[in-house]
């Protein structure tokens, strides 16, 4: 049986993440990148499909896990009847060089514990078992363009294509092993000391985590969020992915399983904005740029999703070998909705040069131009139908959250003119942006419901309209909002978690059964501090961290009947979500109020 998947944490390198059980089994990870094909993939399969097993051998009495202090180090102790030991998992900052290392570490603490490991390296998701040789450190693996090194101080038992070891662990003991991945045509690498790569990794991580500007409360709670938002930054590029996994489902057993390992242009400002608050101006910067880039070339081509670098090719196809996530099938590799088409993907693309360039980012006649450009597409196609902010594989409809991106896309080229000076046709923009306005609040209003409507024509909910206020489309304190959110609250609330939508109705094209979507209770969340609703927003945020798991991380989904996550895990829209929700409520709280507001108003993207 797999473990529930609020049991994993996530170690990473910048490049590529594992996650790491508390059983002591690492049952994913993808070499060299996130996107790479995992060499472990028993999480969406069987052991047999690789994994690297670490624990006692015995059962426990208890299991801690914990991350080191403002670090993505993770340690978990175990006792048993034997004794007490820790191991210690991390991968270790590559520094350019064409390597990954995965470290783990056992340190007794009391008694002598007897440990076991069994290593299954399997390349391509689980389908190819390599060619193992032993070598005077531990074994040698060789398959294609993949090639590894298993250092291991103790014996290694080679049998029906696994390497296994029994061995004890005294109070006081330290027994270090490493993984290292390397391309099969280059040399080996160098061997590096785990403890010293232990100390380095500590260091860097703790010096990373001191730029932290965030004064309100949840300050731990925002770190943790921040550090695992910095693990999913592919480092090379700036890119960051949604999450470090595919096909883990939104409903056990169904078939809504994704492979979220690119990134999205639909997270674009609220990640800018969480990355700029928090004092993390590179890493906001390196996202811009990676935007930037992707985006560039003829606006009409342009896509929902990229890959790390920018690639646009992410075609999808299903991998029969592997069973799934509790037999959540299919599995997926590739997003075939990297070819829809959002109309909301404008809007966010704009926000988001205009928050740029409202925190003096350089480079801003580059980025003008490509705004022009999206601006002059955008006035051609924002009457049409599209799959939306949620990727629905049913028929395209006329979805008033994408209007609304479409009118925030326009607005944001109004202000840049505004307030930057710089030119374009703002007469016609301002009839284009009144004439948006007009039309949503005509059609995608229901006036028999009081409340903004998923698509024209329609009377389903969405709770993408939560966001109404935040982006500058009408004050919360509007009836037609407020009208809004009390429909959402009758309808898509769950337990104190929203629904995107009501799956049953069949809009998406898929068979009906979800989770309650976390990054819209937090938008939720932020809808009742916009509205004066302080005490509301706040208990509603609390009941959201209650729900992380020991480490601090969320997944996409969460169903409040199993009290289970569900969804790619961890979710970058989700940690991105909770930081910016403890920002606004900072702001209405205690004496972090006098600080932030000499920062600034609370959040809204206009």
């Amino acid at each position: 049986m797999s473990l529930p998947i609020e049991d994993y944490a996530l170690i990473g390198d910048l490049h590529t993440a594992a996650l790491a059980g508390n059983d002591g089994s690492i049952d994913w990870l993808c070499l060299p990148r996130f996107d790479s094909p995992a060499c472990f993939a028993a999480l969406l399969g069987e052991s047999e499909n690789g994994r690297w097993l670490l624990a006692p051998a015995k059962e426990t009495d208890g299991i801690r896990r914990r991350y080191r202090t403002d670090s993505l180090i993770l340690e978990t102790e175990y006792t048993t009847d034997q004794g007490v030991v820790v191991v210690t998992d991390f991968m270790a900052r590559r520094g350019g060089a064409q390597r990954a290392d995965l470290v783990r570490i056992v340190q007794g603490k009391r008694g002598a514990v007897t440990m076991y490991l069994e290593l299954r390296l399997r390349f391509d998701y689980g389908r190819i078992t390599p060619w193992v040789r032993r070598q005077p450190f531990g074994l040698q693996a060789v398959a294609g363009m993949d090639a590894a090194q298993f250092r291991s101080p103790v014996e290694l038992v080679n049998k029906d294509y696994r390497s296994t070891a029994l061995f004890p662990v005294a109070a006081g003991q330290t027994i270090a092993f490493s993984l290292t991945w390397y391309p099969a045509h280059h040399c080996p690498p160098e061997p590096r000391a785990a403890l010293a790569l232990l100390e380095e990794t500590e260091n860097w991580w703790r010096a990373w985590s001191r730029q932290l500007r965030y004064e309100g409360p949840w300050r731990d709670e925002v770190m943790r969020s921040l550090i695992t938002l910095k693990a999913l930054i592919y480092e090379p590029t700036g890119g960051i992915v949604a999450a470090p996994t595919t096909s883990l489902p939104e409903k056990i057993g169904g078939l809504r399983n994704w492979d979220y390992r690119y990134c999205w242009l639909r997270d674009a400002t609220f990640t800018l904005y969480a990355l700029l608050q928090a004092g993390y101006a590179d890493e906001a910067f390196a996202w811009r740029d990676w935007l930037l880039r992707a985006v560039a070339g003829r606006p009409e081509r342009i896509q929902i999703m990229y890959g790390l670098g920018g690639e646009r090719r992410l075609n999808e196809l299903e991998l029969p070998w592997l069973n799934g996530y509790l037999a959540s099938r299919p599995v997926r590799i590739g997003n075939e909705a990297h070819g829809q088409i959002q109309l909301d993907t404008f809007g966010e693309v704009m926000d988001l040069f205009h928050v740029a360039r409202r925190a003096r980012f350089e480079g801003d006649d580059d980025a003008w131009r490509v705004q022009k450009a999206l601006l002059d597409c955008l006035e051609q196609r924002w009457q049409g139908p599209e799959h939306g902010i949620w990727e629905i594989r049913g028929e395209p409809q006329c979805f008033t959250h994408s209007k609304i991106m479409a009118w925030v896309g326009v607005d944001r080229c109004i202000k840049t003119v505004e307030e930057f000076k710089l030119t374009g046709d703002i007469d016609r923009w301002r009839l284009l942006r009144r004439f948006i306005h007009d039309d949503v609040c005509r059609n995608g209003f229901d006036r028999s419901k009081n409340s903004f409507v998923q698509y024209y024509g329609g009377t389903a909910l969405d709770a993408a309209l939560l966001v109404i206020p935040a982006v500058g489309f009408l004050p919360a304190t509007d009836p037609r909002v407020t009208g809004t959110i009390a429909a959402i609250e009758r309808e898509l609330l769950q337990d104190c978690f929203v629904l995107r939508y009501r799956s049953e109705h069949g809009v998406d094209g898929l068979p009906s059964g979800e989770g309650a979507f976390l990054a819209c209770s937090f938008w939720l969340a932020d809808a009742y501090v916009m509205a004066g609703r302080h005490d509301e927003a706040r208990g509603l945020f609390e009941r959201l961290l209650a729900i992380r798991n020991d480490v601090g991380l969320l997944a996409e989904e969460y169903d409040p009947v199993s009290r289970r996550q569900l969804g790619n895990f961890p979710q970058a829209f989700s940690h991105i979500a909770l930081i910016n929700t403890a920002r606004n409520l900072s702001i209405h709280e205690g004496p972090a109020r006098d600080r932030a507001a000499s920062r600034g108003s609370p959040r809204t993207k206009g």
